[in-house]
């Protein structure tokens, strides 16, 4: 088979060669070369020892980060390529580095230490496709299979557990029996991990088109470093509304929203205070009053323990606490909660309400996607008029007011505010005479 190097690939490879060493493109990129993907980085493997790699460069700027393992980076067209010695890999004390490695002179034994037989192949365009584990035959059979015995590959690197995992739900590919099989056995060892390297493996894994299957599968294993998802697995919903289980029910609508890691794991989390929530009549029929608040506290501790960026945090859980409001048409409630959380959320908002409603039973359901319908056009309608929903659109502002001769700060915003919502409820025009005529009547009623 041939790939296609970059030309920087090539001119890596070719030096390395001019200079009697052996050079190939390794790891991710291979793999996604014959995928037909084309690659976004590309890794070289060679039988040349870091100082012999400097030496083979000194046309170009390189660095040392990696050379501990037997990594020289180099600057070609102001793009970094990583150059590696092969290697052996010594023992892993911490699930995760090898406490040394020895270099080797043989291709195989460095690809023998990696992963997954899909990752361990290499290229050039001399030798071709080098595939001593089968990596090849697994991709064509669409299987995540590691090289040699899972359990030494686990142990070695734990975070190699959540990757398998996202391997298979972002290509669509199944895991071999042994594999899947030492995934769950090994599955506590990810609490040696950095939850950073996790919580990076799980977006990716949610935005793959194969996420619900693959959540579905291995819930325990996400268990470990998402205990309060337990509280959903099996747990039966007993309303109408609903046809599946809470875990299920949340798995299908995390496949409902767009692949996008925000909206993913809001659809993850949105449910996830239900169990808490639950109150039972007395024929068995389930309510979850307030369970949007109970749900966005419990996502806030676990999106804070994942380390999560605040920013993501703050949209998820604004989602979470508004995604059971149900919009019934009238452009007042919309703009109010245009107000509170913003044209953009809005916009997330009614995509995290559709694929809640698309996990939901078909009771009552036509009429509620239809009500969405209804809203997704009121809101744009809103959008093309440019009507007012914020206090930067009121005609008026606290320098008006000021004017007026309202000087503490406090009164300023409460008068601006009670403004916007009549404008909002169509009280009365967004004209400055008529919020000035306003402004006044509700200073006086205050003094």
């Amino acid at each position: 088979m041939k790939i296609v190097l970059p030309n920087n690939v090539k001119t890596i490879i070719r030096t390395l060669n001019k200079n009697k060493f052996e050079a190939f493109a390794v790891g991710g990129c291979v793999r996604d070369s014959v995928r037909g993907i084309t690659p976004n980085d590309w890794d070289i493997c060679t039988n040349a020892e870091p100082e012999q790699i400097k030496s083979c460069f000194t046309e170009y700027n390189t660095f040392d980060a990696g050379i501990k393992h037997g990594t020289i980076s180099v600057e070609i067209d102001k793009e970094i390529y990583e150059i590696t010695t092969y290697r052996i890999d010594g023992e892993y004390a911490d699930n995760r580095h090898p406490e040394s490695v020895t270099f080797t002179k043989d291709i195989s034994k460095d690809l023998a230490r990696r992963d997954f037989t899909i990752n361990a192949m290499a290229y050039n365009e001399t030798h071709g496709v080098i595939d001593p584990y089968g990596g090849m035959e697994d991709l064509k059979d669409g299987l995540i299979r590691c090289v040699g015995d899972p359990d030494e590959r686990f142990n070695e690197d734990a975070l190699r557990i959540i990757r398998a995992l996202r391997f298979a739900s972002v290509y669509n590919l199944r895991i071999e029996e042994k594999t899947s099989i030492s995934i769950i056995k090994n599955a506590n060892l990810l609490s040696n991990i950095a939850v950073e390297r996790i919580s990076s493996e799980f977006d990716k894994l949610l935005c793959g088109e194969s996420a619900e299957q693959i959540l579905n599968d291995y819930r325990e294993v996400f268990a470990v470093f998402v205990p309060e998802l337990k509280l959903m697995f099996d747990y039966e919903q007993h309303t109408k509304h609903h046809n599946r289980d809470l875990w299920h029910h949340t798995t299908f609508s995390v496949k409902s929203i767009d692949s996008v890691p925000l909206l993913r794991m809001t659809m993850l989390l949105h449910d996830i205070g239900k169990p808490e929530a639950c109150k039972r009549d007395s024929d068995g029929t389930c309510h979850f009053k307030g369970h949007q608040k109970i749900s966005a506290e419990k996502a806030n501790v676990i999106l804070h323990r994942l380390k999560y960026p605040s920013d993501f945090i703050d949209i998820c859980l604004l989602l979470i606490k508004y995604h059971d409001v149900r919009f019934n048409g009238a452009k007042r409630q919309l703009k109010h909660v245009m107000s509170e959380i913003g044209e953009k959320n809005v916009k997330l908002l009614l995509k995290v309400q559709r694929a809640d409603i698309t996990a939901q039973s078909e009771y009552k359901q036509k009429e509620k996607l239809e009500k969405l319908d209804n809203a997704c056009k009121v809101f744009e309608k809103i959008l093309a008029d440019k009507e007012c929903f914020t206090l930067k659109q009121l005609a008026i502002n606290g320098n008006d007011l000021i004017d007026m001769g309202i000087s503490d700060g406090r009164e300023i915003g409460k008068i601006l505010n009670l403004l916007l919502s009549f404008v909002i409820d169509e009280k009365i025009e967004n004209t400055k005479p008529a919020l000035l005529d306003k402004a006044n009547e509700i200073r006086h009623k205050a003094q």
